[in-house]
C-alpha cells in the first residue's frame, strides 16, 4: 500500500503517475493524486474526470517504466 508521505509528493510536485491495477497495461490510469483516506485514492485523468482509486495498487511516476 501507497504511503501517506508518497501521495503527498505526488500531490505536492504536480506529478502524473500511473497506477497499475493488473497485469494488462491497458488497464492503467494515468492522472494525477488529488486526494485520499485510508483506503483510496481520487486521481484526474487529464480529461478532468476523477477516479476513485484502491490504495492498494501499484502507484508510480509514470517516466519510470512499468
Amino acid at each position: 500500500m501507497i504511503t501517506d508521505e508518497e501521495l503527498d509528493k505526488f500531490r505536492l510536485e504536480n506529478t502524473k503517475v500511473r497506477i497499475i491495477r493488473d497485469a494488462d497495461e491497458a488497464n492503467d490510469v494515468k492522472g494525477f493524486v488529488v486526494a485520499w483516506d485510508e483506503r483510496s485514492v481520487l486521481i484526474r485523468k487529464q480529461n478532468r474526470r476523477v477516479l476513485k482509486l484502491d490504495r492498494a495498487y501499484t502507484y508510480k511516476p509514470l517516466g519510470e517504466p512499468r
